[in-house]
């Protein structure tokens, strides 16, 4: 992939349009994890160290193109001051329009400005051509650093693209590397791990993983299923049994491509599914009919670390068992401990996103260790279904 960075841009007394993802988590009023806001720091200060000025476009929640107070991005303001404690940080109350234009005219060097909820307006997310003209007569410059929102072919993230020169961001173009370096041209072998409940959620994910990498891992629920399809017994275990046969045409295609399969060899079972249950620790064919599969055993996590050894790369999504709930979190701990353990001595690009992912990672506190976390979410998923991402699409252009 080639795209143009800050770095390639002539910033100089330019206004730069940059879309960022500063959908927070809010309570009462304050936002309670600004990890998104910190991670847009590197561009916007690398901006106004160029001598452009930022000017933020940014979605908050989901107003369906409404007007709606509680999601009006005003509301982050006093964490993106925190963020940027040397520079000062302005609010306009729209993202197109005169009081927009007002607030782009009134900015001086240094200063940083934040404009208004861009799903405020419908033909955001029915990418208007007349929102994006209107968004790009603000600017000179069309930055993205919002790689969790390029699956979106929206206004701010593909129209405004076409409209003006553009760039990656310094963590939309961190993203696109790491990725790349996992899938696009990795460095052999390739093991991806795939957990989660259903198949069904992810048969595009699995399907194209198994024409990309040399190993893929099933663990968690998903797994149950292709345990199902080989005819094993898996009790009242999270089950999709209608997919079984969907299973088997995974295993053949990736048989036809040379991707090894791997399931677990060993369980951990319990009669309930709460904190402090007790359980058991079986082979993979011994799941009791009353009994659930809650994790991997220690058997397979011995045979991970072994497959872990021999990789290169590897890219990580879903868990391996029910990790929010201990001591079913042991395989999937464990399993990330390996994976941190053989990037931090150099041997592995590891690679790893999703919610649960992110939050298993941290719970191992293993976080810090891996090459790369991506909190995209939706995109990252989309990518490593091999989709093309609108906005990453328009960048490339």
């Amino acid at each position: 992939m080639a795209w143009k960075t800050l770095d390639d841009m002539d910033l100089a007394g330019k206004v730069v349009l940059v879309r960022v993802d500063v959908n927070v988590p809010m309570e009462n009023g304050r936002v309670t994890d600004a990890t998104r806001i910190e991670k847009i720091v590197p561009t916007v200060t690398d901006i106004l160290a160029r001598g452009g000025k930022p000017v933020l476009l940014a979605h908050f929640g989901r107003p369906k193109g409404r007007i709606v107070d509680d999601m009006s991005l005003r509301h982050i303001l006093p964490a993106l001051q925190a963020a940027l404690p040397g520079n000062r940080v302005l609010f306009a109350g729209d993202c197109i329009g005169p009081v927009a234009k007002a607030a782009v005219s009134a900015l001086r060097p240094g200063e940083v400005l934040l404009l208004e909820n861009t799903r405020f307006h419908p033909g955001e997310e029915t990418n208007d051509a007349t929102l994006a003209a209107a968004m790009a007569a603000l600017g000179d410059v069309y930055v993205n650093d919002a790689f969790s929102a390029a699956h979106r072919a929206h206004a701010s993230t593909e129209g405004l693209a076409r409209l003006l020169p553009h760039a990656a961001g310094r963590l939309m173009g961190e993203e696109l590397r790491a990725l790349d370096a996992a899938l696009g041209s990795p460095r052999r072998p390739v093991v991806a791990v795939v957990g989660g409940a259903k198949v069904s959620t992810k048969l595009e994910l699995l399907g194209n993983l198994v024409t990309k990498v040399d190993h893929l891992v099933i663990g968690g629920g998903m797994a149950n299923t292709f345990l199902v399809a080989r005819g094993i017994e898996v009790g009242k275990s999270l089950a999709e049994r209608d997919m079984a046969a969907t299973a088997l045409e995974i295993v053949a295609k990736a048989k036809a491509a040379g991707c090894a399969i791997h399931l677990p060899l060993d369980i951990v079972v319990a009669r309930e599914f709460k904190a402090g249950a007790a359980s058991e620790t079986l082979d993979v064919t011994a799941c009791p009919i009353d009994a659930m599969i809650l994790d991997a055993g220690p058997k397979t996590v011995a045979a991970l670390r072994a497959l872990f050894a021999t990789a290169r790369t590897l890219i990580w999504n879903g868990p391996l068992g029910a990790f929010e709930i201990a001591p079913f979190d042991a395989g999937t701990v464990a399993a990330a401990r390996a994976v941190a353990d053989l990037t931090r001595a150099g041997k592995l690009v590891s690679v790893a996103g999703g919610g649960d992912t992110v939050a298993a990672l941290h719970q191992a506190g293993v976080a810090g260790d891996f090459t790369f976390i991506s909190t995209a979410g939706g995109a990252f998923l989309e990518w490593m279904e091999g989709k093309d991402l609108p906005g990453v699409a328009a960048l490339l252009q």
